[in-house]
């Protein structure tokens, strides 16, 4: 048994293998040398753990790539990339997302432009889920500054029907039928960019990452485009949980594996900043499902100018929770003690874009 680590860049993945202890690391790479990665996914549910990348090519387009030897080889969905039908007057530019399903084999990827997909095959082929492509609110969704992605898939973690989503912007959407109809679930989010009287519409909200604790599952953690929340009715309602934090902005959320009141975010100043307060590099963690916070620093650099992204940040599946933090400076950060204190694992890679990791 041991510890897998994918690290997803701007230029290439980089895969890192450990021990349970999570001490000594070795990483292999680049894979897909020059290729923008923006998802990854160590699939335990087999025997074979199995390695996804969406990696994206100036030349080549978008691809799902998967490894069922730690990246040793690697094989791809047929005909290039996961495709909008024809006649839909659309092309992926990228995959932003792969999450596992609730059923064995199922897989789903969440792309730009907005558009949610599900696999049955382990990932080796995709098909779109028409109903959300052709809601009628799809034409007034936006894009942030990295454009628009459906950056979040939270399938229920017993309920295959039920299905949460979101993106940005457009904000969180859910399926209770497996697809065949989509609603918005936005209410108590602020919007914070529109006019005051309007900052609470229905949908259009900027929002950043979603997350919630499989025992859990009608409790989600929201980080927003200024502000974070909780829902504590499987989003039908949320509820700001920002206060005791020294910026409501950000892009992870992260729960912890194995304590579903426990939940990390990683704030920035706001604006076209994007970095943290004072210039440190610090995790927040809260161990009440955000009633109060704490400030986690120890081993993380004090001179810190780069940003988080949404899914840069993760906890593997170990008994002992590690948790990992990648920055757009190439760097990555480890914890073994619930991010009490923090080493560096590897540094000097291209902009890290994702973070995943599981004991396999």
């Amino acid at each position: 048994m041991g510890t897998v680590l994918m690290v997803g860049t701007r230029k290439g993945l980089w895969i890192g293998t450990a021990g349970d202890d999570r001490t000594d690391w070795e990483f292999t790479g680049p894979h897909h040398d020059m290729e923008e990665v923006y998802s990854c996914l160590v699939d335990t549910r087999s025997s074979s753990p199995r390695l996804l990348a969406g990696a994206s090519s100036s030349w080549l387009g978008p691809q799902v790539r998967w490894s069922d030897d730690l990246g040793a080889t690697w094989s791809e969905t047929p005909n290039g990339a996961v495709r909008f039908p024809e006649g839909s007057d659309a092309s992926v530019e990228r995959v932003w997302q792969l999450v596992p399903g609730a059923e064995d084999g199922v897989v789903y990827a969440g792309t730009e432009p907005g558009a949610v997909w599900r696999s049955a095959d382990g990932g080796a082929h995709f098909e779109l889920e028409r109903a959300l492509w052709e809601h009628p609110h799809r034409p007034e969704w936006g894009a942030g500054f990295g454009g628009q992605a459906f950056h979040t898939i939270l399938p229920h973690p017993t309920d295959p029907a039920s299905v949460t989503v979101a993106i940005s912007t457009g904000g969180v959407y859910q399926t209770a039928d497996g697809g065949a109809s989509w609603a918005p679930r936005n209410q108590g989010i602020r919007a914070e960019f529109l006019p005051e009287g309007q900052q609470y519409p229905e949908f259009g909200q900027c929002v950043h990452k979603v997350t919630r604790h499989p025992a859990r599952p009608e409790r989600l953690f929201l980080q927003n485009h200024g502000g974070v929340y909780r829902s504590d009715d499987h989003a039908a309602t949320w509820v700001s949980i920002a206060d005791g934090l020294p910026a409501d902005f950000g892009f992870p959320v992260v729960v912890h594996p194995h304590e579903p009141d426990t939940v990390f975010v990683f704030p920035l100043n706001a604006g076209f900043g994007r970095y943290p307060t004072d210039g440190r590099a610090r995790v927040w963690r809260s161990r009440d499902a955000g009633e109060s916070w704490e400030e986690l620093g120890t081993g993380l650099p004090d001179y810190f100018y780069v940003g988080v992204m949404r899914d840069a940040m993760c906890t593997d599946d170990h008994d002992a929770a590690g948790l990992y933090v990648g920055a757009r400076n190439g760097a990555v950060w480890g914890s073994t003690d619930d991010g009490d204190s923090w080493r560096p694992l590897v540094a000097n890679l291209p902009d890290v874009m994702v973070v995943r990791a599981a004991r396999v």
